[in-house]
Order: structure tokens, then sequence, then C-alpha cells
């Protein structure tokens, strides 16, 4: 009974130079399904939903999930090689790397906790500190922003040193960064360092609302390669920093968010211009949107073909938020008011003159003369 067990247990199988046993390929795919199982539960949502109630946000709870779901299989990995019968020392350097598999696995946890350090210390202080020192909100973020990115820095830079490599080796790898950055980085290099700019010299904020290029729209985040930029049709439009340098940017709420809107209005040549006036100030008061400094005033712009052309002006700070719905309720509110009022909205006239196509008699009843086939045109009467 006992020899029809050993062979269960018996090394006689050859897998690359090493002999495993039956029991061994089964130690080592459970320790690998436990591995996924488990690296697929740390990257879940509602694992990420439990990070961000501890205050990380949405983006850095996905790469800390990610990378623990890494170290966890890795480690089940290693687990279930050595119960497979291949002896891995943990302390072993990995062949091409100065780094044994513990401290690659201390590596991924340090990162993990330096990001959510990272988040939660800009909240903190977020929180905390920045709004109760008299700074306007966009100017709180932008310091929490950069606090952010320097304890993240700060600590990935020592959850390296303590994983045991050497730093002075990074020399190298900034080298080789770049000259990537040369060749292929150029627009991510761009882009990273438009965030900076933008979050040193403020041209956008949150909150503002901004026209760039064909997009327009709420700015919702500000982050290091790329802003958000929320439209009315509640779109979420990824830009990247590079297009607020570089390029003619409109901002509504830059320094004054009081916008001057400006209605076209037309009537027709029988309107009392006082009355349309009147009524056309009325409705501009009255609106609970329209600013009463500056007043609102109407223009008298032109005189058309058979209309007369007015200018309603009003100030709001609509434009931030809802510029098409407010000059819409200007226009529905001029219309009902003119219906009310009489006012006639203008519509197209023309005068028709007729006159003798052939000349003669034009009298009633007259025959038009007729010209004859070999008379020249030029004594058509006209």
């Amino acid at each position: 009974m006992i020899a029809d067990i050993n062979w269960f247990f018996e090394q006689r199988y050859p897998v690359f130079g090493h002999y495993f046993s039956v029991a061994g390929f089964i130690a080592f795919g459970c320790c690998f399904l436990a591995g996924l199982a488990v690296s697929r539960i740390l990257q879940s949502d509602r694992v990420r939903r439990f990070l961000t109630r501890f205050g990380l946000e949405e983006h850095l709870a996905a790469f800390v999930t990610t990378i623990l779901g890494f170290g966890v299989f890795l480690a089940f990995t290693m687990a279930g090689l050595n119960a497979a019968g291949l002896p891995i020392p943990w302390e072993a350097p990995i062949p091409g790397l100065s780094i044994s598999f513990s401290h690659l696995l201390r590596l991924v946890v340090s990162i993990a906790v330096v990001f959510w350090v990272s988040s939660s210390g800009k909240k903190f202080f977020l929180d905390r500190f920045l709004v109760r020192s008299g700074m306007d909100k966009a100017l709180q973020y932008t310091v929490g922003q950069v606090f952010g990115y320097v304890v993240l820095v700060a600590g990935i830079l020592i959850a390296l040193q303590n994983a045991g490599m050497d730093l002075s080796t990074l020399t190298v790898f900034a080298g080789a960064v770049g000259v990537g950055l040369g060749f292929g980085l150029q627009n991510i290099a761009s882009n990273f360092i438009s965030g900076l700019v933008i979050l040193a010299e403020r041209p956008i904020k949150i909150g503002d609302r901004v026209e760039v290029d064909t997009v327009a729209g709420i700015v919702r985040a500000i982050r290091i390669r790329s802003t958000t930029v929320m439209t009315n049709d509640n779109i979420a439009i990824i830009v990247p920093n590079s297009r607020f340098i570089e390029q003619k940017v409109v901002n509504w709420n830059h320094e004054d968010p009081r916008v001057r809107f400006r209605i076209p209005v037309g009537v027709a040549q029988t309107s009392d211009v006082e009355k349309v006036k009147e009524i056309l100030l009325s409705i501009a008061r009255n609106h609970p949107m329209a600013l009463a400094e500056p007043a609102p005033t109407v223009f008298f712009a032109s005189f058309g073909d058979f209309t007369f052309n007015f200018e309603l002006v009003v100030w709001s700070l609509e434009m931030s938020t809802r510029p098409r719905v407010f000059t819409s309720d200007l226009n529905f509110a001029i219309q009902r008011a003119f219906r009310e009022e009489g006012i006639e909205l203008p519509f197209p006239q023309r005068d028709v003159h007729i006159r003798s196509g052939w000349g003669g008699d034009a009298s009633p009843g007259a025959k038009p003369v007729l010209p004859k086939p070999d008379e020249p045109a030029a004594s058509l009467g006209a």
C-alpha cells in the first residue's frame, strides 16, 4: 500500500533539467490558480471602491490594485515552485538583476503604499490646511497637486533604496530616458512640462469654462499630462496639456466671470421703437440670471429692408454654466411679450410694379403690340 503511494511523491518527471513529482505538479497548480484568484479579487471594482473610501483617487486605486495583484501572483507562484520541489531561495538574486524575490515583493508593496500615502496625504493637506489658508480653490488645488507629486517621487526613491537597488544606477536609466524623450516621447514630455506650466501660471483652473481648438466646456480636472473638460452634453473630453500652452485658449472665467450677451431682435417697421425698447429692458431686468450692474442696454442697431434691428445687451454669469439656456430664455420672453403687446415681427415685403412689356397702349382691354419678325430687338419698348 505504501509502495502504491510513493509514486505520487516520487520525483521522476523531468522538466528543464529538474525532476518533479505528481504531488509537486498539483501543489504548483493549486498555488498558481490561487494566485490568479487572489490577484483577480484584488483588482475587482469592489476592492477599488473600498480603497477610495480611504482617500485614494480612482486612477491611483486602479494602479495600486494592479501592483498588489502582481505582487500576490508572484508570491503564490514562488510558493508553488518551492512546493513542487524546485527550491528557489527568496533571498537569492534574480538572474540579470541585483535584487532578490523578497526585495522585489517588498518593492511592490512599498510602491503601493507610497501611492496610497501620496493620495491620502494630498487630500489631508487640502482638507486640513489649505482650506483654512485663505487661498482660492484653484490655488489650493494646484498646491495640493504639487505636494502629492513631491511625496510620490520621494516615496518611490525611498522604496527603491529600501529594496536594495543602487540609486546611482539610475543615472544610466536617466540617460536612456533622455534618448527616448528625444525620439519617441516628445509629446509626453511636452504635455508633462505644459502641465507644470499650467499648475504654476494657472491660465485655467477647476470650474473655468474654456474653449480650445474645437472643445468647449467646464474644466473638471487638471493632471500632469492632460486636462479633463466636461461639455454641456455631459461628455468628458481629455485634452493634452500642450494644447493649452501652444494654442489660443478662450477662458470665460479667467479674471471676471461676468460676460455680456448680445441678443439681436428685429421688429416690423410699423412698430413703436420706444415701446420696443421698454419691453426689452423690462425683460432683461426681470430675468433672475441677468445682472443689475452693469445695467442692460438696448441699441437701435440699423434699418433693414423691412425691419428695425435692435440689440439687447445683458450682462450675466451664465456663460460659465448655461449660456444657451440663458439666451433661449430671453428669446422666449421677448416673443411672448411682443405677442402680448402687439409688436409685429417682420416678414419680407416686396412692391411689384407692372409695366407694359411691349410698348403701345397699356389701357385695360388693349392688345399688346407685337414686334414684326424682321424688326430689330433694339426697337422694343421696355
